[in-house]
């Protein structure tokens, strides 16, 4: 686990993001998944502190673990991810014109998840705080997550 700074603060924000095909198609295979393996990662052109940690394409979903700053909304970056995936896929894939005839590919909603850290962490994390507050902790950061 990472800890990631920003301007005012720290955070570890990791999202399980799902998405399916339009009318869930089993069609995420071959030269198709592979561009989509690619393109996936475009999204650090425009965001750079958005992290791509994992990812899982199968045949009719994709499985995203990403890590996503406070300043964004989830749904704004999975937005952004599909709506440009799904512009590229349907100019390199003429194909899929046949199945999809409008200007769609993906189903419009998805599932998030937030990926958490186990209680214990949290409440050691915090006992530290606490005696950092009370001047009791001298510089010493041994502590694991």
């Amino acid at each position: 686990m990472q800890i990631r700074l920003s301007a005012h603060g720290a955070y570890h924000h990791q999202f399980h993001v799902v998405w399916i095909p339009k009318y869930r198609k089993k069609i995420l295979k071959g030269e198709l998944r592979k561009f989509i393996e690619k393109r996936l990662f475009n999204v650090q052109d425009y965001h750079p502190d958005v992290e791509i940690e994992k990812y899982s394409i199968q045949q009719d979903h994709i499985h995203l673990i990403i890590i996503i700053p406070p300043k964004y909304a989830v749904s704004d970056i999975v937005g952004k991810i599909k709506a440009n995936t799904s512009r590229e896929i349907r100019k390199r894939f003429s194909w899929v014109k046949k199945i999809y005839w409008r200007n769609e590919f993906w189903s419009p909603g998805f599932f998030t998840s937030t990926v958490g850290i186990n209680e214990d962490v949290i409440k050691r994390y915090v006992e530290f705080q606490e005696k950092i507050d009370k001047g009791q902790l001298q510089l010493s950061f041994d502590f694991k997550f």
